[in-house]
């Protein structure tokens, strides 16, 4: 930093067509009035620029002003020798300005499909190898059983089952409640009363009591362990576990996606019994349908076919959040950028697939359970 006596403030003055500099021109000194600077600078004419009253001047005032002078000395430039030294070395490295952004025009749409397309195949090739990854850890398991994560699979089931219930059962009862409340509304109006059983039974059992769980478990669980694993990955604590030579696959990711898998069915016949619990507590004040006429109707209007669906359902769901959580956090890079970005993408994607792997399930079992 090259620096001379006198005042602190930076200053521009224009005089007969020069511009005449003073003052501190640091970055320090330069913040305060760096907008009003910049414009100065840029509205500036053509002309010679006296330095003679600098004090002070840094990298980021001789960089402000060399990108102003586009990158040459300005002519009949009255420049202190202490200053020059600053000059030359800016002069040595060829300052450009920054490159303006290329314009695809009408390639713009065909682009964007492109990059889309990209990223997704490069994702669908991550989860084949994570997946390729935890079968070959099963194989593993199998053959050695004392090799078993069972302390990490516990841990796991606690966070991801025991913690979730007591906010599935709130929104349960409620989601049970509303349900009930607005089947009612319509069933007056028909005489049909007693069919809010089978709206409830089969609404809830079936469909809205392993969705809402898996919803609510992606929002939670899928995200906790997507962050979990972003900062070991910040924290470089999976590159330490691949240089003592434990798989980062058998220690974090099998016992996350075998936890979730098992207490996903749980989750949704926990969730599922509140719910329904929630609806004949309705029912009964808007309807006056008493809880035992509720209890001895609902196993036969609802077919056991149905909870075995929604179990399943409950294991697929809980299978894929945790590929997918797992997938998201172990692509985390170094930064907190990266970390918040796939924690956003882990949650988006995981309720996505859990709606189209639902879709399916409708479909495949459309003949299954529905008593005609």
């Amino acid at each position: 930093m090259a620096e001379l006596e006198g005042r602190s403030t930076p200053g521009i003055e224009f005089v007969e067509g020069r511009m005449r500099l003073s003052g501190e021109w640091t970055l320090r000194r330069l913040s305060p009035e760096l907008k009003w600077i910049r414009e100065q600078l840029r509205t500036a004419t053509p002309g010679g620029c006296d330095m003679g009253q600098v004090t002070r001047l840094d990298n980021f005032g001789a960089q402000l002003l060399w990108r102003a002078w586009g990158g040459r000395f300005p002519d009949d430039a009255v420049i202190p020798p202490s200053l020059q030294a600053v000059f030359q070395r800016l002069a040595e490295i060829r300052l450009e300005p920054p490159p303006k952004p290329r314009s695809e025009g009408l390639l713009m749409p065909v682009l964007a499909v492109g990059r889309a397309s990209l990223a997704l195949a490069n994702h669908l090739a991550d989860f084949v190898v994570l997946l390729g990854q935890l079968l070959l850890d099963a194989i593993f398991l199998l053959r050695h059983p004392s090799q078993m994560p069972w302390l990490e699979f516990s841990a796991n089931l606690f966070k991801v089952g025991v913690r979730a219930m007591p906010v599935t059962a709130l929104v349960g009862f409620l989601i049970g409640v509303v349900l009930s409340y607005l089947s009612a509304l319509q069933l007056k109006a028909f005489g049909a009363d007693v069919f809010i059983v089978n709206i409830l039974g089969l609404g809830i059992v079936r469909e809205l009591g392993p969705v809402l769980v898996s919803v609510l478990v992606a929002g939670r669980s899928g995200s906790a362990m997507t962050a979990q694993l972003g900062v070991m990955r910040v924290t470089e604590e999976i590159d330490a576990l691949s240089t003592m030579g434990i798989s980062r696959y058998l220690r974090l990711v099998a016992p996350k996606v075998a936890a979730l898998t098992f207490a996903m069915p749980l989750l949704v016949l926990w969730t599922s019994a509140v719910a329904l619990f929630g609806g004949m507590v309705s029912a009964q004040i808007q309807l006056d349908i008493s809880y035992s006429f509720f209890i001895e109707t609902l196993p036969r209007v609802v077919p056991l076919a149905n909870l075995y669906i929604a179990l399943a359902k409950g294991a697929a769901f809980g299978l894929l959040i945790a590929l997918v959580a797992c997938h998201f956090g172990l692509r985390v890079k170094p930064n907190t950028e990266s970390l918040s970005a796939n924690t956003t993408a882990s949650v988006v994607s995981a309720i996505t697939v859990v709606i189209l792997v639902d879709a399916i399930f409708a479909i495949a079992t459309r003949n299954v359970g529905v008593p005609i």
